[in-house]
């Protein structure tokens, strides 16, 4: 087969995700990965980076199941190899609690987190101010060494970086065979994609050294995950607000909320204070299409718009679109459009 020119439009956890899973599962294809922001500069390296799924309402729920079992499987194999420590990646215990008790009491991805169950009555006097709990392992993946560790990874089967802002796919088109879009929130300008949002996030890091168990409220808002360098507090979910400055209303609202489901929090240090757009959809698309350039049919393979599950889904959509980049390369394109 002939040698096949790919380029990837992103560096986030989904960019590099699929820039490794092409790279290393198609040796005719030379990658390329091209974006203006790298690691530790991308909206993954804030992220909490704690495996857990939200449902998407107009995705096959078995297709969802797969996006996270694909992801939750690759990174307990680095967990449990000597590349753990590098990559960021380790196993994470603790509680979900929730005011009301949810309509869905067993989410889609307790089968494939460890130990799953319901919380005790004892349990649950921790947190009086809540009614349900879940208890179990997941795992937790700190982008700040796990992107650094993807893009080494990607270097060393070949692949190449370009730090560029992309602003036109069609241009692109006319020197690579594929184009793969992980752009995130860009898509909204890249691809015309106003279906893509940002949602503000804001978090602090804090130095509290003695909590090992992470506890995350049902409200989707409020959380603590102790970390390898200190412990992730949160958070917010601003809906289409484009503001990266740190509000301190909204640290001393993160901070107060946090003290009461763990008051021991109120010994702690802030250490600083975080602020990324989650690139949100209601529906991540993962889906193909072709660019018409100069009497071509270029693949372009779309795969962003996973909001706060970028972590979480990103080697499962990125086998996705590996596969939708494999059919495409096999199939004759469709004839172009008078």
């Amino acid at each position: 087969m002939k040698r096949v020119k790919a380029v990837v439009v992103g560096a986030g956890v989904v960019g590099l995700s699929t820039a490794v899973r092409v790279a290393e599962a198609l040796p005719y294809c030379s990658v390329t990965v091209i974006a203006e922001k790298f690691s530790p500069d991308t909206t993954g390296d804030g992220a909490a980076g704690i495996l857990l799924a939200k449902e998407f309402p107009d995705i096959p729920i078995e297709r969802q199941r797969r996006w996270f079992k694909e992801t939750f499987d690759h990174l307990l194999a680095i967990a449990d190899s000597p590349q753990a420590a590098d990559a960021g990646v380790y196993l994470s215990s603790g509680y979900h609690v929730f005011k009301e008790i949810p309509c869905e009491k067993k989410p889609y991805w307790s089968d494939f987190v460890f130990g799953f169950r319901y919380m005790t009555d004892h349990e649950m006097k921790r947190f009086p101010n809540h009614k349900f709990g879940q208890a179990f392992t997941t795992l937790k993946c700190e982008c700040l060494s796990y992107l650094p560790w993807l893009e080494k990874r990607f270097r060393a089967v070949g692949g190449q970086i370009i730090y560029e802002k992309v602003t036109d796919l069609h241009k692109l088109a006319q020197n690579y065979d594929a184009i793969l879009n992980c752009s995130g929130l860009g898509s909204r300008f890249l691809v015309k994609d106003e279906e893509v949002y940002p949602v503000r996030g804001q978090m602090l890091k804090i130095s509290a050294p003695w909590l090992k168990n992470f506890v995350r409220d049902g409200d989707g808002l409020t959380y603590i995950y102790p970390g390898i360098r200190y412990v992730n507090i949160g958070g917010t979910r601003q809906a289409d607000d484009w503001r990266m400055e740190v509000d301190k209303e909204d640290s001393k609202g993160i901070l107060e909320r946090c003290c009461q489901l763990e008051p021991s929090l109120r010994a702690s240090q802030v250490m600083g204070e975080w602020v990324g757009l989650r690139p949100t959809r209601a529906n991540p698309r993962v889906e193909r299409e072709y660019l018409y350039v100069q009497g071509r049919q270029v693949p372009l393979v779309h795969n962003y718009g996973h909001g706060s599950c970028g972590v979480t889904l990103s080697w499962g959509t990125a086998l996705d679109t590996l596969d939708l980049l494999r059919q495409s390369l096999s199939e004759k394109p469709p004839q172009a459009r008078l």
